[in-house]
């Protein structure tokens, strides 16, 4: 009877630890078969979950337009005054609608090339008005005469026409017009073979960013949808240096498997350059954790700032030397235009950027940029690219719609929000196929460590016991 007890008791003793390590075992396994099926999954071929959502967006993208509406044209025109703004919207178009095209695998390279056609429609039920408001805002061919045209013989001349054309410093123009594009009548006027049609936007719907070739992971997962070439570069002549490497994906995947360390690279082509952005915070996306990757202050700093952005000061007027931050001067990849871009509001901006401007608000929480990203896969579930895009206007004596002006004006126009969460028939996919199996998995693993400890622990103590008594 004594032996059939201790028996018992060792054999449970021996089933607990086979099932403890078991538990054990199963960790370091269950991990390889899920980094070995995501690694599988992630890379961007025919059939993989990557594939069917990096070619056509998983999920809803809209882009979200606020207008400045300037609130005293003619006291700026006349008399050099503060211009008084006053934000309008949001105006709501659905974008990235359209399945990547053009796409091509490249096994040599384990690359694949693709174009990304571009499209916009208007959502009214999104919108606090329709594309026909009107608005008073900058005269984007005036205001862009002195800086592509800098000849006074040329100025002169041009002059005759801005004044026959009735055009002005600041026009009334409809959100679809300002957007998308008008004839413009001063342009239309001139004599000689040059673009009248102009728009924020113009072209846009039709029309495709360029050729992109990305790596597709095949050979090694690590450069997953990481951008090789754009337009055949690698390197954007429009700024010096390491400033035009192309760098990072497009933002809406990144290789699996990431650190809160890591920083986050994509490139827009619609801003002509790469950015980075850093951990923020961990949150719950709809059930599911995610990081958080916001865009740092210092993309922005000045030079004297952040050493790292000497090479994005190509301009002085604004930066006043390079000593001022919060703005990039973007001309020399929009044709020679005064585009400059910001964070809306000129948030993180000097202070000096907006003191001719009234009507401001920077606001962190409604005007930073983030990606929520699941750090498993990779896989972008959620994002917010705000940018802000202003004109520079300076003096010009040649030219009667500018002559007044005292003042170098950098004219907020809009500020737009472009984002995309995934939505709750996709979200639930997810957490069945992926962090669902995980949990569960991990769940099992602690389960069977804890029951197989606690019954080796149990029964050693109770065979123990049971010799202890049986030697008394």
């Amino acid at each position: 009877m004594g032996c059939d007890r201790n028996c018992g008791l060792v054999t449970g003793a021996v089933i607990g630890a086979v099932v403890a390590l078991f538990g054990g075992i199963l960790m370091p396994v269950g991990d390889m078969l899920i980094e070995k099926t995501i690694k599988k999954e992630s890379v961007l071929e025919e059939g993989t979950i990557a594939f069917k959502n990096w070619v056509k967006a998983g999920a809803n993208v809209y882009r979200q337009f606020w207008i400045f509406d300037v609130q005293n044209p003619e006291e700026v025109a006349v008399n050099s005054s503060k211009i008084k703004v006053k934000q309008r919207g949001p105006y709501t178009y659905r974008v990235r609608y359209l399945a990547k095209d053009i796409i091509s695998q490249d096994s040599k390279t384990h690359t694949v090339s693709f174009q990304r056609p571009k499209g916009a429609i208007f959502e009214p039920s999104l919108s606090v008005g329709t594309e026909n408001d009107t608005f008073t805002v900058l005269n984007l061919a005036v205001a862009a005469t002195p800086h592509l045209y800098p000849s006074t013989f040329v100025q002169i001349i041009l002059n005759v026409f801005i004044k026959n054309s009735n055009s002005f410093m600041f026009q009334k123009r409809t959100l679809k017009e300002l957007l998308w594009g008008y004839k413009d009548p001063f342009l239309s006027s001139v004599p000689y073979s040059i673009p009248t049609t102009v728009g924020v936007f113009y072209p846009y719907n039709n029309t495709a960013d360029g050729v992109y070739k990305v790596f597709n992971g095949k050979d090694d997962i690590s450069k997953v949808a990481r951008i090789d070439t754009y337009k055949g570069k690698k390197h954007l002549s429009y700024w010096p240096s390491y400033c035009g490497m192309i760098n990072g994906t497009d933002g809406a995947t990144f290789p699996p498997f990431i650190e809160k360390n890591r920083v986050l690279q994509f490139f827009s082509a619609d801003i002509c350059r790469s950015f980075y952005a850093v951990f923020g915070a961990e949150i719950n996306l709809k059930g599911i954790p995610v990081y958080r990757f916001v865009l740092p202050s210092r993309i922005f700093a000045s030079p004297l700032q952040n050493p790292d952005n000497h090479c994005f000061c190509t301009e002085k007027i604004i930066s006043k030397g390079c000593t001022l931050y919060g703005v990039l001067d973007i001309s020399k990849c929009k044709e020679g235009k005064p585009v400059y871009i910001s964070l809306p509001h000129f948030l993180h901006a000097s202070p000096e950027i907006a003191e001719l401007i009234e009507g401001l608000s920077p606001n962190e929480e409604e005007h930073s940029t983030y990606l929520d990203v699941e750090p498993i896969t990779g896989f972008t579930l959620q994002f917010a690219q705000r940018m802000q895009i202003n004109i520079l206007v300076k003096p010009a004596k040649n030219i009667v719609a500018l002559k007044d002006l005292k003042h170098n004006y950098l004219v907020p126009i809009l500020w737009l929000n472009e984002t995309a969460t995934i939505g709750d028939e996709k979200a639930e996919i997810f957490r069945n196929q992926v962090t669902g199996k995980i949990n569960l998995l991990g769940l099992i693993e602690m389960i069977l460590m804890s029951v197989g400890a606690v019954m080796f622990i149990a029964f050693t103590i109770s065979y123990c016991a049971c010799r202890l008594k049986n030697a008394k």
